[in-house]
């Protein structure tokens, strides 16, 4: 079988969960259940087919290293949870652009990036074709606009998949789709739905209070943690796109207008790499009575979005196999907060599972026959 070659873009800590994960779990059978991810052998490449060639980030603690090295240097807060043997890739600058905040390079609020501004960046597609990748993965910080559109187009000129992790909206932008789709290559995004993150505890709750026949009036979900993800997104210019991708994700199961803040809130170092969510919803039931839900969820943030990234990573390479090209519309609907097409998480599993089938499925067709 051959292998799946990946490039990450974004060396942080959701890259090494996402390394460290494919070692932890490459010896598993096919018949394992491995938490976080969907299948262990997704259609006919297992866990350890995805091969790591190519990796790009802007800070020197981590340009020049081997990959397994990068992946625990700093400002990485995640905790070292599996082995990783030198890779044999080193680690290039990739493109700056908006991709370091102001705050993250003057170290306004403690820890930040190393940026040297004399150390020239490579040319991305270049690299991936000498890589002979596959598959680009974008995990670069959330805010960066043109960064991930500097990674988008080295795709496109190179002829790699593109999976989008961010909340930039790439994949779910009709024009973008038609540019992916006119070069003959996969898409899947945008921006991680993690494996039980907060958006999909908050839709899940927020459709069956709708399904309850309960009258939604107003919601909110607040976000803190103690990683980089954390800190770039502390100033409010970060977050435009986060907080429409996590909004939209959760206001989409209900089909009326509603009050919603949803989005990250608060940097707490101490916390690390864990994640807290609080969220808070206030309906009217039978009789004209209110009910209030509060939540709690605390997850490691990174390896929660990792194993959802393992199964995105095969699908894109099974989409190119079959040649199909554009925005993959089920794969994207059940994995990304922002996906071209929102639907119900249950129909968009049937989606993937048909897809995994090599069956086509339109998510229209699908949301009438409600597979």
């Amino acid at each position: 079988m051959p292998k799946v070659k990946v490039a990450l873009a974004g060396i942080g800590n959701v890259a090494s969960a996402l390394v460290q994960g494919v070692f932890k779990y490459r010896d598993v059978s096919d018949d394992d259940n491995v938490p976080g991810i969907m299948h262990v052998r997704f259609g006919p490449y297992h866990i350890s087919d995805i091969e790591f060639v190519a990796a790009f980030d802007i800070d020197e603690r981590k340009i020049g290293k081997d990959l397994s090295e990068a992946i625990f240097s700093k400002p990485n807060v995640l905790e070292k949870f599996a082995e990783v043997p030198k890779l044999g890739v080193e680690v290039m600058k990739g493109p700056v652009l908006d991709g370091a905040a102001p705050h993250m390079v003057n170290f306004s609020y403690g820890e930040g990036f190393l940026v040297d501004d004399s150390r020239p960046s490579v040319n991305v597609a270049d690299v991936l074709k000498e890589a002979g990748a596959d598959v680009l993965v974008n995990m670069i910080p959330v805010g960066s606009y043109e960064a991930s559109r500097a990674y988008a187009n080295a795709a496109l000129e190179a002829g790699v998949g593109f999976v989008n992790g961010i909340p930039e909206f790439i994949v779910s932008d009709p024009e973008w789709g038609a540019r992916f789709r006119e070069k003959g290559i996969p898409a899947a995004g945008d921006d991680f739905k993690s494996q039980l993150g907060a958006t999909i505890v908050h839709r899940t709750l927020a459709r069956l209070a709708v399904e309850r026949g309960l009258r939604v009036l107003n919601t909110y979900q607040l976000n803190i943690g103690g990683n980089m993800d954390f800190l770039n997104m502390i100033e409010e210019s970060r977050l435009k796109t986060k907080r429409i991708s996590k909004t939209e994700a959760v206001t989409s199961m209900i089909p009326y207008e509603v009050g919603a803040r949803v989005g990250p809130s608060d940097y707490v170092p101490f916390l690390g790499d864990r994640k807290v969510m609080y969220m808070f919803m206030e309906a009217e039931q039978f009789g004209g009575f209110k009910i209030y839900l509060d939540v709690k969820l605390s997850v490691m943030d990174s390896p929660n979005a990792a194993g959802v990234a393992i199964d995105v990573i095969r699908a894109v390479k099974l989409a190119m196999d079959r040649g199909i090209a554009g925005p993959l519309e089920g794969v994207s609907s059940y994995f990304f907060k922002h996906p071209p097409k929102q639907v119900p998480d249950y129909i968009a599993r049937e989606l993937v599972e048909a897809f995994i089938r090599g069956e086509e499925v339109k998510v229209g067709e699908a949301l009438k026959i409600k597979i």
